[in-house]
């Protein structure tokens, strides 16, 4: 049985870790890529930390063993990841400041269970575990990440700006 909740050991972190090597695009091929969805950030254990501090990662967990994260980042850490700087500027010139939001830093299942509806009980356990006063998640898919778009939409999330950086084009979405 899968449990959902916010990591709380060094472990989970470095489970999360592990989960996220083993879906980047340097770590799968390209058609994996395409067909299954990856994620773009690495993240570092100190990073990692930091922002699990401030609001606890979502993870699903079956037997001990991380299936799925959903990573809680808040806006503080705007300028800690550079390639997610853009995104931040697009978020606050489409939101004016105007509203408090937590962004998912990342999302990943792991391929032994996609399918299972891990992906929309992490979002709703992430909905359920914000601090008070948030009132929206954010994030942002690549536009060459269908799989990902297509699970984001199915989950109520709309699209807040497109942009392109770093000759990508990102789609800044948000669910409230």
């Amino acid at each position: 049985m899968v449990v959902y909740k916010q990591a709380d050991t060094l472990q989970e972190l470095e489970q999360i870790l592990d989960l996220q090597q083993r879906n980047l695009p340097k770590n799968i091929s390209q058609e994996e890529s395409t067909k299954e969805g990856f994620v773009t950030v690495e993240h570092t254990m100190d990073v990692l930390q930091a922002m699990n501090e401030v609001c606890g990662h979502i993870i699903a967990v079956d037997e001990d063993q991380i299936v799925g994260y959903a990573l809680c980042m808040h806006p503080k850490f705007a300028e800690d990841i550079e390639v997610l700087r853009p995104m931040f500027h697009e978020i606050d010139k489409a939101l004016e400041g105007k509203v408090n939001y937590m962004a998912m830093g990342q999302i990943c299942v792991a391929k032994t269970h996609r399918g299972q509806g891990i992906f929309r009980k992490l979002y709703q356990t992430m909905k359920e575990k914000l601090p008070k006063g948030f009132d929206m998640i954010i994030t942002e898919v690549d536009g060459k990440n269908p799989r990902s778009l297509a699970a984001h939409a199915a989950n109520g999330f709309k699209t807040l700006a497109i942009y392109h950086s770093d000759g990508k084009e990102w789609h800044v979405i948000m669910l409230k």
